[in-house]
């Protein structure tokens, strides 16, 4: 299914082919993307700045291997599992991984299967609201629940608001037993240590799995359990393993230090100023990295990045697409782009917005702001995709780097159809529309409505500043604030419903449509938790079934029938909004050496094959 997206060309423009000056910080590696991570805790962490770290100071049982998706390579396994080495059984429901021995964690600890085990139920055991553990979750209990408390409720009959208070403590004697007897009878038996081996047992095969533990998956990490239970991480022990569940970052000693035993150790996060420093650990297994220290620094303003990369004291850095023509001929300076990216950027309107969000203005249909169900209604919601100017925005913004996509889904995948229709700039459909929102009295009294976006994306922002300009000259009762929040600050906003209308973008998990329909468009996706219950209730109705079916569903036409199905009715109902699908940029000094792309990781790096 991704054929057709790797044979993309892939462009190079290289200027000054010997470079020039001598090169800068021999001994260190320096990135300048935008934003900071909002934890190093590989199972809160779902976001590229967070990873990022995570890549590179853990590892997992399996990779990729280099730039293909549809093959692995071992990491800390021996072996890749497969049914004719033996390793996958029972028909897919068994999956073994022999372990590599003499493994070193950052803490001189030896990484042992136990620590495979750990790590993994620790992770079932830790899933926080809208974190990514419930990839795990699915494939484990065969897409029968996608989160650690149906799971237990479907188990014991008994709510989890029944078992546990707010404060995580248990409400009664019975509440512990089931909840002893979950962990002992469900998730204890999952993961199991057999010689030198971790063997995980599924409840039904599951296509995606081995996906979902490759290394680019953050939360497949394997942690020091001696370390992470020394510092009060979960003990490992059935009763009360429930004070560790949905925890808040900052009461996980991984929050801000790492456990892992990959090629580089955290030396510093400053978070005050986006500033994270890795120091290369010398015994890591496949030998020392080749730069010894690595600075990862978030620098929200473009022309900074830039100034600092052209004087040399960057080497790799974050470009919007906009600025990509900026890079041609200056000496030194190497920028790669048109790489596959598995990536979609999209606008979000929130049908069920918590009213004590800041974001609301007044919270009423009153010209003051907005009511916290505005986008329930389908006039408004279209309107919305009529108000950017795409074709504008792909020449101007993207510079001719991305294309428009039916849904939030990129092209490539199972079931993407050109052909289904895409959103249009119609300034005239969009006045139509909001005329007859809310019974006509939108137009009379209007509103004030945010617009926002994580700041240092540039991309973004001018999408937003694009509805805004558009919105604004069609009626000047409209008015709209476009608001940058810090990454860690919006991802907060999010994950607690307070965003009303908002621009992001999913990045693939893994290769396979489930990834992005289920993440938008099932109302136990990621995204269905950003946008409120009204909107969780209509994927109910309307597609969480056909995303069910599709998921199990062993022929691939039927697959792509029901994934068109699913993207007709969001594209019907405008619950898809995509903005763009990009291709990838990558920009660089010619003197550093060893980067390759990867659709599953842009923009993130990996500084073991990095040098200069």
């Amino acid at each position: 299914m991704w054929r057709k997206v790797l044979v993309l060309t892939l462009a190079v423009v290289l200027v000054g082919v010997a470079g020039f000056g001598q090169v800068k910080n021999p001994d260190t590696m320096i990135y300048l993307p935008f934003g900071s991570p909002e934890s190093l805790d590989p199972h809160y962490a779902y976001d590229t700045s967070s990873s990022q770290v995570i890549f590179n100071t853990y590892d997992s049982l399996i990779r990729y291997d280099h730039s293909r998706i549809d093959a692995f390579l071992p990491m800390i396994s021996l072996e890749v599992p497969t049914v004719e080495n033996g390793l996958i059984r029972d028909g897919g429901k068994t999956i073994e991984f022999p372990l590599r021995e003499g493994v070193k964690f950052h803490s001189g600890n030896t990484l042992t299967p136990e620590d495979v085990a750990w790590s993994i139920k620790r992770g079932i055991l830790f899933d926080r609201s809208a974190g990514p553990m419930k990839l795990l979750i699915e494939a484990l209990s065969g897409a029968e629940y996608y989160g650690i408390r149906d799971w237990f409720e479907g188990f014991s009959g008994m709510a989890w608001s029944d078992a546990v208070t707010q404060d995580r403590m248990v409400k009664s004697a019975e509440a512990r037993e089931k909840l002893i007897a979950f962990y002992n009878e469900v998730v204890d038996p999952i993961v199991t240590v057999e010689g030198n081996s971790v063997v995980f047992h599924l409840n039904r095969s599951y296509g995606p799995f081995l996906f979902q533990i490759t290394h680019y998956s953050s939360w497949a990490s394997i942690i020091d359990s001696q370390w992470a239970i020394a510092n009060g991480a979960w003990d490992g022990k059935a009763d009360g393993w429930w004070r560790w569940n949905d925890l808040h970052p900052t009461e996980t000693p991984l929050h801000t230090k790492v456990a892992g035993s990959g090629p580089y150790k955290l030396v510093e996060w400053d978070q005050g100023n986006q500033r994270i420093v890795l120091e290369r650990f010398e015994d890591y297994w496949q030998g020392p990295a080749p730069m010894k220290n690595v600075i990862i620094w978030g620098v929200d303003e473009f022309s900074t990045r830039k100034a600092m990369l052209l004087a040399g004291d960057a080497d790799l850095i974050n470009v919007p697409n906009q600025f990509i023509d900026q890079f041609k001929n200056i000496p030194g300076i190497r920028a790669v782009t048109g790489f596959p990216l598995a990536s979609v950027t999209n606008i979000h309107m929130n049908w069920g917005v918590d009213p004590v969000s800041e974001y609301l203005g007044s919270g009423k249909l009153d010209g003051r702001g907005i009511p916290p169900d505005f986008f329930t209604d389908i006039h408004v919601r279209r309107a919305i995709i009529h108000l950017i100017n795409y074709d504008a925005y792909m020449e101007d913004v993207l510079s001719g780097l991305g294309k428009m996509v039916p849904t939030d889904m990129p092209e490539g995948y199972l079931g993407y159809d050109d052909t289904l229709p895409k959103a249009s700039f119609n300034l005239a459909l969009a006045e139509r529309e909001l005329k007859q929102a809310w019974d006509g009295k939108l137009w009379e009294v209007g509103f004030v409505m945010p617009a926002l976006y994580n700041t240092g994306n540039m991309m973004r922002q001018t999408g937003a500043e694009m509805l805004k300009v558009y919105m604004e000259s069609l009626n000047p009762k409209f008015k709209v604030n476009v608001i940058g929040l810090q990454w860690a600050t919006y991802l907060a906003a999010g994950n607690n419903n307070l965003l009303p209308l908002f621009f992001i973008g999913w990045s693939s998990d893994y290769p396979d449509p489930h990834d992005f329909i289920f993440t938008y468009y099932h109302s136990q996706g990621t995204y269905s938790e950003w946008r409120g219950e009204p909107y969780r209730q209509f994927l109910r109705e309307n597609t969480d079934a056909l995303i069910e079916e599709a998921l199990f569903e062993p022929d691939f036409d039927r697959r792509a029938e029901l994934y068109r199905t699913v993207q007709e009715i969001v594209i019907e109902n405008v619950v898809a909004s995509p903005l763009y699908m990009p291709t990838g940029i990558q920009v660089m000094r010619d003197w550093v050496d060893g980067w390759w792309y990867h659709p599953m990781r842009s923009p993130e790096l990996e500084f073991f094959f990095l040098s200069k």
